[in-house]
Parts: structure tokens; C-alpha cells; sequence
């Protein structure tokens, strides 16, 4: 499937709904990335992303990105230094391996939206929102 028809299949209005949902209680950013090309490595065409989204310009080094690349047929879920700090690498592993079997059923909005929950519950635990927080990255999924 290339990325095109993915990010048809996506609920984006749902999507974005449940960012801001997510982000309400964190002062972390989840971005969502969509790659229209084939990947061998989705933690580093991840990586590429992330610094070129700005999402390591953030406050708190807090955003997250969560990477699709449908050619492949894989994904990546990265953090920042910040979260990364706080999480460790198993919180992505559990993350990556509770929608995988989700992406594999072809439930694809729905995958997403429980990857923005998951890391949003996180976030929130680790990086509360501050009065004065601010938004500091749009909430739109971002497709090449």
C-alpha cells in the first residue's frame, strides 16, 4: 500500500481530535509521519523526520513521532531525549508490539489512535501540562 492510500484510510479529523486530547494533559507533542518511501530501517527514517519536524526543538525535549512507512510495511515509535530519559526503550517496544497486530487487521485510524493514547497516558505521567504550556507543534499527520 503506498502512502497516499494510507493516509485515505486514516480517520484525520479523529486523528487530530485525539492528539489534542492526548496533549491536553502533557506538555509533550505526538506528531504523526506517514513515508511515501520504502524503508529498511523505520527507527532511523524515523530519526531523519523527527529533527527535520523541528520536534527536538521542543521545551522539555518531550515530542514524540509516530512513524508509518506502508511501503514497507513498517513503523517506528521515537522520543525525544526527554522521554526517552523518563520511558526507556520498553515502553516503545510494549507500544510497538500492542499495534502492530492492529495495523496487521488493517484497522489502520484505529492503530493510530491507540499509539496518540498510549503515549499521550505517558506523556501525561511524566511531563504534566503546566498552566502556561502552549502547543508548540501542529497536531496534523504530516505524509511525504
Amino acid at each position: 500500500m503506498n502512502a497516499t492510500e494510507f493516509i485515505h484510510r486514516l480517520d484525520e479529523d479523529r486523528i487530530v481530535a485525539e492528539i489534542a486530547k492526548a496533549e491536553a494533559a502533557t506538555s509533550g507533542e505526538i506528531r504523526i509521519f506517514v513515508s511515501s518511501r520504502t524503508v529498511g530501517d523505520p527507527v532511523a527514517g524515523a530519526q531523519r523526520h523527527f529533527e527535520a519536524l523541528g520536534m527536538s526543538r521542543t521545551k522539555f525535549r518531550n515530542g514524540v513521532l509516530l512513524y508509518f512507512a506502508p511501503l514497507s510495511r513498517k513503523f517506528a515509535i521515537i522520543g525525544d531525549q526527554g522521554v526517552h530519559e523518563k520511558c526507556g526503550p520498553s515502553f516503545w517496544q510494549e507500544l510497538a508490539a500492542e499495534i502492530r497486530p492492529i495495523l496487521q487487521s488493517g484497522l489502520f485510524s484505529e492503530a493510530v489512535i491507540r499509539g496518540i493514547q498510549q503515549t499521550g497516558r505517558r506523556l501525561a505521567t511524566h511531563f504534566p501540562r503546566d498552566p502556561g504550556d502552549s502547543d508548540e507543534l501542529p497536531n496534523a499527520i504530516v505524509g511525504e
